[in-house]
């Protein structure tokens, strides 16, 4: 299904993509880690090859298929450490004001 050449699989690399970006914001809200979006990425892109390959019987060998994944992986890696490196380097606020009047 996934192809250029027609609207249905040019739809279907769309959502692939739309997805990739909403599962970014995932990364953002349940890691909240930098250094752990590759790793969480990487291992969810994985699960989702294993589960094609039981669902159709075969492995994927299809050339646009793992365009689409590596694109959507470097995507969701890469907004995701961006998006949580955004919330890692926020300045800590410094109260100056004293804590108890002494």
């Amino acid at each position: 299904i996934l192809g250029f050449s027609t609207p249905p699989g040019r739809l279907s690399m769309m959502a692939f993509i739309l997805n990739a970006l909403t599962c970014a914001l995932g990364l953002l809200y349940f890691i909240r880690r930098g250094k752990q979006c590759l790793d969480f990425t990487v291992t969810v892109h994985f699960f989702h090859l294993l589960g094609c390959w039981i669902y159709n019987s075969r492995f994927p060998t299809t050339l646009t298929w793992w365009l689409v994944h590596i694109v959507c992986t470097a995507l969701m890696a890469a907004i995701g450490e961006y998006l949580c490196m955004r919330i890692e380097l926020r300045e800590i606020p410094l109260n100056s004001a004293p804590k108890s009047n002494v």
